[in-house]
Order: C-alpha cells, then structure tokens, then sequence
C-alpha cells in the first residue's frame, strides 16, 4: 500500500492508495507536536501496512529549502521502514481548495481539505510511476 501525506502546521493529511492505483483520502492527524505527530502516522502506516510513503514538497518559490528541511527531519521521525518518496506538492492546496468549495455544504471549509491535498500529491506520484 502506499500512502501519501500533505504535511501542515495543524493537520497531516493523509491519502492512501489500497490497490496502488486509486488514491482515496483518509482521516487527517491533528498535529499537536512533531513528537505527537510522527508516533500517529508511525502507527498509521503500520496499521495500513504501508509500504510506500510520499511526502509533498514544495517545489519553487522563497520558502522551498527551509519548507524542504523541515519535511525531511520530519520524515526522520518515523518509525516507518519502507520506502520513503517525496513528490511536489505545488498547488496542491489551491486544488484542494477549489474542489473543497464545490463540495462543501453551507460554505464552510471542508474537514477533509488537508487530506484531499494528499490526495491529489499521490495522484501526481501514481501518475510519474507510469
């Protein structure tokens, strides 16, 4: 299984694809610390059997390195021992935004919004597998 995350200051979102082909969203992790944090996907990953993990990282723009290192000690976290992938996430969020809005009832923002995020980023990294 690969699963795939959209790392944020409040919320992970997390999408997994099951059968490697169709990413579905999943319920994100409220991120309280990175100590937190890192144990909830640890054992999310280990739940799910996971064999794959992509993480979305920004490409372009002034914040990308720092933006970048903090993914990647994130990463070094987890109690996780497949794969680890990372696959640009730019404009993820705005995507995610857009199809949040079309969906969502009354006008308010979509719980699922961080993992919809990770959605698209695993779609993007199924997409360059082939």
């Amino acid at each position: 299984m690969i699963v795939a995350i959209d790392l944020g200051l409040k919320r992970i979102g997390v999408a997994a694809a099951p059968d490697d082909k169709t990413p579905l969203p999943c319920e994100p992790i409220l991120r309280k610390n990175r100590t937190q944090a890192a144990r909830e996907l640890s054992e999310l990953l280990r739940e799910k059997g996971a064999s794959v993990l992509v993480l979305g990282v920004p490409r372009g723009g002034a914040s990308e390195e720092e933006m970048s290192r903090r993914i990647r000690h994130f990463a070094s976290l987890l109690d996780f021992d497949g794969e680890i992938k990372f696959q640009d996430e730019s404009f993820s969020s705005a995507e995610a935004a857009e199809f949040a809005s079309k969906c969502a009832k009354g006008g308010g923002k979509d719980p699922r919004f961080d993992s919809i995020a990770a959605t698209i980023i695993l779609q993007r990294f199924l997409a360059s597998m082939g």
